[in-house]
């Protein structure tokens, strides 16, 4: 998983990412239902970066901080 607050690029690319795919095409990856991304999980996340950014919001949402991607992705 990206370093979380090591990497600022990261953080804005991960706040403005949205779902490329299935029935939540389109919707910012932040704004995923808590549920899915527990699916995610337990199936595994896809490979690549997109895997790699469902990780991060899954942690995020885990800890109760993804409000911090939907406020940097507000600037």
């Amino acid at each position: 998983m990206q370093e979380l607050f090591g990497d600022k690029q990261f953080l804005i690319k991960l706040s403005k990412a949205k779902m490329p795919f299935g029935k939540y095409k389109d919707t910012y990856l932040s704004d995923l239902p808590e549920y899915y991304m527990i699916w995610y999980k337990n199936k595994g996340f896809p490979k690549g970066q997109i895997g790699e950014m469902m990780a991060t919001v899954y942690e995020l949402k885990l800890n109760g901080l993804e409000y911090l991607l939907q406020r940097i992705r507000r600037y």
